[in-house]
């Protein structure tokens, strides 16, 4: 990489890369330690960042394997407030911010409306470098990494809510980067304000667990996006659509805002139910419309949302509008005239979908959103605590690792569901006469563990829906007279799901399924649970007689969709019962 130049005295020019997700929102530029050299900087001053707009953040060191890299790290915030994306070049120059004696916030979302006590937002800003146009977030009392002592002060203001809540900053007086000191007037606006550029507020840093598909997209839609002419350079043709696909919940249709966000592209989105009319043509119709409309505000992200609802199969659909349907979104691909418009689909259904759609030229890439594994939960879980007050006995790892199976939307609902138990904790102290609720109590709110420990009881992971699994209260203790079979399962399930990194290093491939046989009543399935149990893996278990139907080819699709779910629902143990041909375990993983 190229070293970062001088474009005037006391600005540097460095290249923007994304931010760790556990820091979105702070407000931090992470950077080397020569370009605190080379502006005077010390950890925890403001720096302004000059993109197509000015904005300005607190800077601090970079991380430790960033240190020889000429690299500013910006959370999606920040890119957004400086109007850049990561991989562009931006400039950089020690911040003069004046104390502001007002600054006017607003809800950035038109859903939300906000009410309660500035004092509180003015702590949580509190020395952090703002201006005009600048799309904030607030947070909770989670540490921030490699944070110098005397400047870790600035993020240990109590939170103002249970969740993360984007603002948008108004107005400032005086204009320019300012800083809320004590003397300043903060005032809330209950309305919502259209942020400038129309950018949107969710950006990469709100999906989590997808970091491979995230890179995989930037690829396919950036690209085309951004640079049109590095295709026409290479003389092909840039790729035109990216159909997204996997479980309910997953994040499909979020990753697709994001990306049109950070690319700063229109949106629009084609809701398969909405594009059926009931008169003659007026399906088509309402389909070149967005078509066309995108045509004329490119660059452009066209979104179809559940595409197996207006695209299905021709041979197996007996309506003619539904063909007609399908042969105009064919059409409509095959004519995109500009290089510049992408369209990316969504579905949890691909193999519904019409195949004269599947090919290059109309859906060039097939990406699959699948269940996050266990650093994929924490990375969701560490977004949707992002702004909670979490107490201290709250292990988020330990939640990830025990939510085997849940997708995005399951996490958001754990979250959910653990902020009503700390609110029923607290009714008895609110008077419903009153207008507004007191400070102590808000002060002493606290997200706790036993709060997830119930949300965990109400909340049903959505991968496992369609399937019976229990989490087995059987243990090694319970087990008696089996030993070899008990060291045999130990050896060959329990230390490849706990340890396999381990077997990674010896490059030994762990054992792909287990045989227990035996005479009834010997504990095959006792020992199956308990391997279950001391693995910390879903168990699920399915009789034969349940597999089995007279309709040809039922009881092999029955097998696919099994093994499909539990490769969904990983890290599982399948046992499959059969109580005259004995007892069979089968280990999978994704």
């Amino acid at each position: 990489m190229a070293e970062a130049g001088e474009l005037e005295a006391g600005t540097i020019r460095l290249q923007v890369a994304a931010a760790r997700q556990e820091e979105s929102g702070r407000g931090i530029a992470r950077l080397p330690r020569s370009a605190f050299l080379a502006l005077g900087i010390a950890d925890g001053d403001p720096v302004e960042i000059t993109g197509k707009r000015n904005s300005a953040a607190i800077a601090m060191p970079a991380y430790e394997e960033d240190e020889e890299l000429q690299l500013i790290r910006l959370d999606g915030l920040q890119r957004g407030n400086a109007g850049t994306s990561s991989g562009e070049h931006v400039a950089v120059r020690k911040a003069k911010p004046k104390p502001a004696t007002r600054v006017v916030f607003a809800p950035a979302r038109p859903e939300m409306r906000l009410q309660g006590p500035t004092e509180a937002l003015k702590r949580v800003f509190f020395k952090r470098p703002l201006s005009a146009g600048d799309l904030v977030a607030t947070h909770g009392q989670q540490p921030v990494a490699n944070v110098p002592p005397e400047v870790r002060r600035m993020f240990n203001a109590p939170a103002y809510a249970l969740t993360e809540i984007r603002l948008q900053v108004v107005s400032t007086v005086p204009k320019g980067i300012v800083q809320i000191d004590e003397n300043t007037v903060v005032e809330l606006r209950a309305e919502f304000e259209e942020p400038q550029g129309g950018r949107g507020t969710v950006n990469y840093d709100d999906v989590g667990g997808m970091g491979d598909t995230i890179r995989a997209l930037r690829e396919m839609v950036e690209l085309p996006l951004r640079y049109p002419e590095l295709f026409t350079r290479l003389g092909v043709d840039p790729p035109k659509g990216v159909l997204l696909h996997g479980p309910p919940g997953t994040g499909k249709t979020r990753l697709a805002q994001a990306v049109a966000n950070e690319s700063a592209a229109e949106f629009f989105t084609i809701n398969g139910p909405e594009i059926m009319g009931s008169a003659y043509g007026e399906s088509e119709k309402r389909l070149r419309e967005v078509f066309e409309q995108a045509e004329r505000n490119a660059p452009a992200i066209v979104f179809i949302d559940e595409i197996d609802s207006i695209a299905p199969k021709r041979q197996n659909v007996s309506g003619e509008a539904e063909k007609r349907l399908v042969a105009q979104l064919l059409t409509l691909m095959d004519g995109l005239s500009k290089s510049n418009i992408v369209v990316i689909a969504a579905t949890n259904r691909p193999d519904a979908i019409d195949e004269a759609l599947r090919r290059p030229g109309r859906f060039d890439r097939e990406i699959v959103v699948g269940v996050p594994d266990e650093s994929g939960r924490r990375e969701i879980l560490g977004i949707h605590t992002r702004g909670m007050p979490l107490g201290k006995g709250v292990d988020l790892d330990e939640l990830a690792r025990s939510t085997h199976g849940f997708v995005g939307a399951d996490m958001a609902a754990l979250a959910r569901e653990a902020a009503i138990e700390a609110v029923r904790r607290i009714m008895p102290r609110i008077d419903f006469d009153a207008r507004e609720i007191p400070a102590d109590v808000l002060e002493d709110l606290r997200v706790e563990k036993d709060d997830f420990r119930e949300a965990l009881k109400r909340v049903q992971p959505s991968a496992m829906r369609e399937v019976m699994v229990e989490v087995p209260r059987v243990s090694w203790a319970d087990i008696g007279g089996v030993g070899e079979a008990e060291e045999r399962l130990r050896e060959g399930v329990e230390l490849p799901l706990k340890n396999p990194g381990a077997f990674e290093r010896l490059g030994i491939r762990p054992a792909k399924g287990f045989l227990l046989y035996g005479p009834p009543g010997t504990g095959k399935t006792l020992l199956a649970k308990a391997v279950a149990k001391e693995s910390e893996a879903n168990f699920i278990s399915i009789k034969s007689s349940d597999l089995l139907s007279k309709w040809y080819g039922e009881s092999e699709q029955q097998i696919a969709r099994l093994f499909a779910r539990a490769r969904g629902c990983a890290v599982c143990d399948l046992h499959r019962r059969d109580r005259f041909a004995g007892s069979g375990t089968g280990h999978c993983r994704q």
